[in-house]
């Protein structure tokens, strides 16, 4: 570890000390922040190393929107009085009309990462351009380090790093520039612009691999394979009985299940989390066949039940061996090849003699526990909180943003040793025990 300076002081100045330091300013620390306000004592600082507020840059396409309903907010199911919910971000900001009278089921994709950025700019302890790479322990505190410096120091500490995208094993060794992740699309195109006749590929059946189709079909492109591992471009189920999933209630009664029934029934919910809106569907079937009307052909190649286990380069083009669900190989080529094969977390920020201060669980991953706190050595004095990291543990509301208000709620009341939020799920139908 870095030695704390005494004072502690460095060349930059004084080395400020939180109360909670956040890692990470995206939805999970905004959410905790705006919870956390006057009721936390002492400061609170987020540490975020993008230059300034965004969400997904990349993936704010036209008519993009979320999956979840507007009510579920940083704040509002926890706290709907909150000044920093969604309904009060509309009527402060003057939009409140506009957006009821354009009917939409859900909040569009770049509103609400205006939404984002107008909560960190209300709230004000977001301090961008601030990359923490290692995170330790000295004395009676956390230490929060980039590069050669500390940064900060705090008595507790919430993580809320998101997610990176994933990148297939295969894909690793692709040429630069042949194959872009999703949210480089538009930048891709600006940079190297292909014919509408050219064939493009789109690796990934979920819901961002559809948005990559409709915005290639959108700029005109005539040659589009979607590939997909599924044996079908599977829907999003938004129905009653599987929005049950994402309930405090089905929480406490997840969380009490074994571990093995856990991970068991994570992917049996799957597609209640990961499926393509029903809208978006939609949308490119209707363009496939309206451009079958008008020119005889249509645009998108739907190619389900397919895993890519190979990439080569052959003459400034992208080939692509695919294995079929029901046997045999298929070839594919392309100057692009767009990925969007999910997301994954990113390495924990533990040195390595704080994390061998933690318990971990069977994955060798640290142990949460209900609350969202890390298992370790000087809890509960000093507290480590993370979010986005349980969805083996905690299900699949973890990583989704249906429970974000819930969870920070949880947090503050574990920080806070107390009640401060009431979190009631009374009158379900549904009974899980």
């Amino acid at each position: 570890m870095r030695p704390l300076p005494s004072g502690p002081t460095t060349g930059a100045g004084t080395i400020p000390h939180y109360t909670v330091a956040g890692i990470g300013a995206g939805p999970a620390n905004l959410s905790f922040a705006a919870l956390a306000e006057n009721r936390v004592p002492g400061q609170i600082a987020l540490f975020d190393a993008r230059p300034g507020p965004a969400w997904h840059p990349g993936l704010l396409n036209p008519g993009t929107q979320l999956q979840t309903s507007w009510i579920k907010d940083l704040v509002s199911l926890a706290d709907p009085c909150s000044r920093f919910s969604f309904l009060n971000y509309l009527v402060r900001t003057g939009r409140v009309y506009g957006f009821l009278n354009a009917q939409f089921t859900a909040i569009p994709r770049l509103e609400y990462a205006r939404y984002l950025a107008w909560a960190s700019e209300e709230l004000g302890v977001v301090r961008y351009g601030r990359t923490i790479d290692e995170l330790d322990f000295a004395e009676d505190r956390f230490v929060l380090s980039g590069g050669d410096d500390v940064l900060a120091t705090a008595d507790h500490i919430v993580l809320g790093m998101g997610t990176v995208p994933h990148v297939p094993e295969c894909f690793r060794t692709a040429p630069p520039g042949s194959v872009v992740l999703a949210e480089q699309l538009a930048g891709a195109l600006t940079a190297c612009p292909l014919a509408p006749y050219e064939q493009v590929i789109v690796v990934g059946g979920g819901q961002t691999g559809a948005e990559c189709v409709l915005n290639l079909v959108h700029r005109g492109f005539r040659d589009i394979r979607w590939i997909g591992r599924r044996h079908w471009f599977a829907p999003l189920d938004d129905s009653p009985s599987a929005n049950d999933f994402y309930r405090p209630s089905y929480l406490r009664f997840f969380q009490g299940l074994p571990s093995d029934v856990r991970r068991q029934q994570a992917e049996r919910q799957v597609l209640t989390s990961d499926g393509v809106s029903m809208e978006t569907l939609q949308e490119i079937y209707r363009a496939n066949y309206e451009a079958l009307l008008r020119e005889g052909r249509s645009p998108v190649m739907m190619l389900p039940g397919r895993s890519v286990v190979e990439v080569a380069d052959r003459h400034d083009t992208t080939v692509l061996w695919c294995e079929r669900e029901w046997g045999g190989r298929e070839r594919h080529t392309a100057r692009m090849v767009v990925l969007a094969t999910g997301r994954s977390s990113p390495a924990w920020p533990f040195a390595a003699g704080l994390l061998e201060q933690m318990d971990v669980d069977a994955a060798g991953e640290p142990a949460l526990e209900l609350d969202y706190s890390v298992r370790w050595k000087h809890d509960p004095v000093n507290r480590i909180f993370a979010q986005n990291r349980g969805r083996l543990s905690h299900g699949l509301a973890d990583p989704n943003l249906s429970l974000l208000a819930v969870r920070s709620a949880v947090i503050v009341n574990s920080l806070l040793d107390r009640q401060v939020f009431d979190i009631r799920d009374e009158h379900a139908a549904t009974v899980w025990s």
